[in-house]
C-alpha cells in the first residue's frame, strides 16, 4: 500500500490519474484492473457502504481517494492486503496526516508507505516571485490575475473551515477557527506562546493546543521543534509556528500583490516561512527531521535538518546582500557544524566566508546541497 497525504487541492487525485494513465499506456494489455473510489462522491461512498462486500472480490490496483473520511476502513485494509496469494494493491489519497486519520499508523504499521505531497514548489514553478506571493496551490498559483488567485484563496480557507474539516468529525465554531488562524498568521515565524493565545482567544491552553493540532494535521500550519544540543547555555523550548503555504498566509493578512507585501513589516518573517518549506521539499526531509535552535542569548538558526548523522544548517535573510553575523559564528561552534547556508532572494551563490555560504531557491532546486 502507498499513502499519498497532502492539503487538499494541492493535486492528489491529478496524480493518481496520470499514474494510472502512465501505467496503462506503458503496457495497456499486461496490467489489471484499476478500481477507484471517490469517498466525496455519494455513489462512490454508497458502494463502500459494506467495505468488504465491495471490496474484497476485486483485483488490481484499488485506489481509494480522500480516505480520511471513512477511517474505519483501515481495519479492513489490513486484513484485506494480508492475503495469499496477493492480488491487490492500493493506492489511498487522503487531505489529512498520518496523526489525524484515526487508526491508520498503528493499523497498517509495516505495510504502507506514506508519500507527503505539498503544492506546487520550487521545483516546478517557473516565476519564484509568483509563487511566493500566491503560494503553491495549482489554481491559486495559475490564477489569470492576483485578484483572482486572492478569491480562490479566501474560498479555500472559508471551505477548509466550514466543509473540510468537520467531515473528520471535528467539531468547533468555524468563526473562531477564523480567528484563530488569523492570530497565527499574525504570529507567523515566531515562537509559540499558548497562553497569550488562550487569553486573546478566551479560551484554555487544551483548546488551543487542539486548534492547532487540527491546523498541523491538515497541513495548514508548521510547528517547528527547537533542536536541543548539549552545549552550556539556556536553550529555547517553545517550537514556533509558520503559516505552511505563502499564500494562505497573505491571504490571512489581506496582501493582495507584490507591492503590499514589499511594504508589510512581516516581509521578511513571510520569506522565511516561504523559503523553509521550499528547502524542506528540496531536501526531501520528514517533518520530523526539521528544527530550529536558539538560545536565550545571541544564537539562533532558522532551520537545521537533521538526516541521520548529517546535520544541515539554513538561515533565510530578505535581504540583497546578506552578512555573516555574531549569532552565525556562535552557531557553528556551538553545533559543531561543517557551514551555514543563506538563502536569500537574490540571482547570485558566493561563499560569504569558509563557513558560510550565500544561495538562492533556484540554485538550491537545481540540486540539494
Amino acid at each position: 500500500m502507498v499513502g499519498i497525504l497532502g492539503p487538499r487541492q494541492c493535486g492528489k487525485t491529478t496524480l493518481a490519474r496520470e499514474y494510472i494513465a502512465s501505467l496503462h499506456s506503458r503496457a495497456p494489455s499486461g496490467r489489471g484492473p484499476v478500481h477507484y473510489f471517490d469517498l466525496e462522491d455519494p455513489e462512490h461512498l454508497n458502494r463502500l457502504a459494506d467495505p468488504k462486500l465491495a471490496l474484497e472480490p476485486l483485483e488490481g490496483l484499488i485506489v481509494i481517494d480522500e480516505v480520511q473520511r471513512v477511517p474505519e476502513l483501515f481495519p479492513l485494509l489490513r486484513v484485506l492486503v494480508d492475503r495469499t496469494p496477493r492480488r491487490q494493491q492500493y493506492l489511498i489519497l487522503g487531505s489529512a496526516s498520518r496523526e489525524l486519520i484515526r487508526q491508520s499508523s498503528e493499523t497498517l504499521a509495516g505495510r504502507i508507505a506514506f508519500l507527503e505531497l505539498p503544492p506546487f514548489t520550487a521545483f516546478e514553478a517557473g516565476n519564484l516571485q509568483r509563487l511566493w506571493l500566491r503560494g503553491g496551490f495549482p489554481p491559486a498559483y495559475l490564477a489569470k490575475t492576483n485578484t483572482d488567485s486572492m478569491i480562490w484563496r479566501k474560498a479555500y480557507i472559508t471551505a477548509l473551515l466550514e466543509r473540510d474539516l468537520p467531515t473528520l468529525g471535528i467539531d468547533f465554531a468555524a468563526a473562531t477557527m477564523r480567528r484563530f488562524w488569523m492570530m497565527l498568521a499574525h504570529r507567523h515565524g515566531s515562537l509559540l506562546n499558548a497562553s497569550e493565545l488562550a487569553r486573546s482567544m478566551d479560551v484554555s491552553q487544551p483548546t488551543v493546543k487542539r486548534h492547532l493540532d487540527i491546523l498541523s494535521g491538515t497541513f495548514m500550519v508548521r510547528l517547528l521543534q527547537p533542536w536541543h544540543a548539549n552545549v552550556h547555555k539556556r536553550q529555547v523550548k517553545s517550537p514556533k509556528l509558520y503559516v505552511r503555504d505563502a499564500g494562505l498566509l497573505h491571504a490571512l493578512l489581506n496582501l493582495p500583490d507584490i507591492e503590499s507585501l514589499r511594504t508589510h513589516p512581516g516581509i521578511g518573517a513571510s520569506w522565511e516561512g516561504f523559503a523553509m518549506e521550499q528547502v524542506i521539499h528540496i531536501l526531501g526531509a520528514e517533518s520530523a527531521e526539521c528544527h530550529f535552535w536558539a538560545t536565550h542569548t545571541e544564537a539562533e538558526l532558522d532551520l537545521l535538518v537533521v538526516q541521520g548523522s548529517r546535520l544541515r544548517a539554513f538561515e533565510f535573510k530578505y535581504s540583497s546582500a546578506p552578512k555573516p553575523t555574531r549569532s552565525m559564528h556562535s552557531t557553528l561552534k556551538d553545533l559543531a557544524l561543517d557551514r551555514i547556508t543563506v538563502v536569500y532572494p537574490g540571482n547570485d551563490t558566493y561563499p560569504l566566508t569558509p563557513n558560510i555560504d550565500v544561495t538562492n531557491l533556484v540554485a538550491l532546486a537545481g540540486g540539494a546541497p
